[in-house]
């Protein structure tokens, strides 16, 4: 007899309102309060889990940047990609636990105002010297200042009675010896448990699904190997180009932007090996070990390119951007093959590419399995499993089936799980809210370890 499905769905849920539930005394440092990453992504995550009673009821929420504003203006700029409906009480509230600190990146003075501010806030919600205090400090800022910033938080505002949690974004480094010099210095100011570095992509619906998908079915691990695959694509697709922003993005290129990390993450959760437990250290040892068996990429098996202006003009190339160089090299598009060497996936061709200035906005995994061994229905169209990551959730088994009626004719089908339809009344949180709430929680599942960071670059250094 199976168990029930109420039994399945409260074994996932389980822990989601962990930190609301134990309510410890929490700050979060929004580092980079003023940029574009807090204003869009970081404060309207957090606004998401206030909004579903996810976050301690004991919070405080302080903003700090080089920016002076006012309480009034700092307030403006929280709120201004909250969606238009918003209910109003709940923003008032959630705007009465955020403050803000203005000061330099690398003035101890200014770390020490903002210690008081934590300290005057921990005094508020009576919890002063309380070892059962959290603090989170989230680095929403460029990499140029990782480490100074990370050096003031440790020597002017850390507290060692209480637990400390650094969220630092990508990107990681721009190659294996920038990754490698930053692992070690934040690793000279924090321990590996306290550091939570956010690759988004971990965090989303989909994504977080291919471990259910894979070790909950016992259909799909059956013929999750190279005996029955033929190869796996992965693609990423944006259908807008730099927009005036070609000078960041030129120092970067499409293969440290999204490659190295976002579909190379994404690649070696399908391609893991099953796990001991759901444990995060159990799950990110077999990610490690996927990529440790990953060959360096070849040359030869790379495709490099730059979007052109459009044949009508109406859109411009990548070099009609005036913050690009006119000589750039840099990536647009990517196209590579990689081969995992172990006895699950040995043979089978892994081909990731992405650019911008594309036909369609679209991310999504295409698991092609082989031709059928047997002549008896010969010359089909291989089936294929498609996990569409975004922007519409959905999974899909590309089938043979008869047509329908008295035609003996055979034809694709598809068996179709769009989450849109399917969990209409579902509100699937961004992927930022999801990974905000794992630190909340100290869950480290979906956070990039320092060792998958340096096989990560060790695979793509040589381009």
């Amino acid at each position: 007899m199976s168990k029930s499905s109420t039994s399945s769905q409260g074994s996932l849920t389980c822990g989601l309102d962990r930190a609301a539930k134990e309510n410890k005394p929490t700050t979060i440092v929004v580092f980079g309060a003023s940029g574009d990453l807090a204003k869009k992504k970081t404060f309207p995550a957090l606004f998401h889990l206030y909004q579903r009673k996810l976050l301690p009821s004991r919070l405080s929420i302080i903003g700090y940047a080089r920016t002076h504003m006012s309480p009034e203006e700092f307030h403006k700029r929280v709120t201004s990609t909250f969606a238009s409906d918003a209910d109003k009480s709940s923003v008032e509230g959630f705007l009465k636990l955020c403050t803000y600190v203005s000061g330099k990146y690398d003035v101890a003075e200014d770390f020490q105002a903002l210690r008081t501010e934590i300290e005057k806030g921990e005094h508020a919600l009576e919890c002063s010297g309380s070892s059962d205090r959290v603090r989170v400090y989230y680095l929403a800022l460029p990499p140029s200042v990782f480490v100074d910033v990370a050096t003031q938080i440790k020597h002017n505002v850390y507290d060692g009675s209480c637990t400390n949690r650094v969220v630092i974004e990508k990107p990681f480094g721009h190659d294996l010896e920038s990754s490698r010099k930053l692992s070690t210095d934040i690793g000279a100011l924090f321990d590996e448990a306290e550091v939570f570095r956010i690759d988004h992509y971990l965090g989303k619906e989909m994504v977080k699904n291919i471990l259910t998908l894979r070790f909950a079915n016992v259909f799909y691990e059956a013929v999750w190997n190279r005996h029955y695959i033929s190869n796996i694509q992965i693609t990423f697709k944006e259908p807008f180009g730099t927009e005036g922003r070609g000078g960041y993005f030129d120092q970067f290129g499409m293969i440290r932007d999204v490659m190295q990390n976002h579909l190379l993450q994404v690649l070696s959760i399908v391609a893991m090996n099953q796990p001991k437990s759901l444990g995060a250290e159990d799950v990110r040892d077999r990610k490690t070990e996927v990529l440790r068996r990953i060959l360096p990429i070849q040359l030869e098996d790379t495709f490099l390119g730059q979007y052109v202006a459009s044949a009508d003009g109406s859109k411009p190339g990548y070099k009609d951007d005036e913050t690009v160089p006119q000589d750039s090299i840099t990536p647009t598009f990517a196209q590579c093959v990689l081969h995992v060497d172990n006895d699950r996936w040995r043979g089978v061709p892994w081909v990731i590419k992405a650019g911008k200035a594309l036909n369609e906005a679209k991310m999504l995994i295409r698991i092609q399995y082989k031709d059928m061994p047997n002549a008896l229905f010969p010359n089909l169209a291989r089936n294929e499993l498609v996990l569409q990551v975004s922007p519409k959730e959905s999974m899909y088994i590309k089938t043979i089936v008869k047509e329908p009626g008295l035609s003996t004719k055979l034809a694709m089908s598809e068996l179709d799980l769009s989450y849109k339809t399917r969990y209409h009344n579902v509100n699937i949180p961004d992927a930022y809210a999801t990974l905000i709430l794992d630190v909340l929680n100290g869950d480290h599942s979906n956070f990039v370890r320092s060792d998958e960071l340096d096989e990560a670059w060790r695979i793509f250094t040589p381009l």
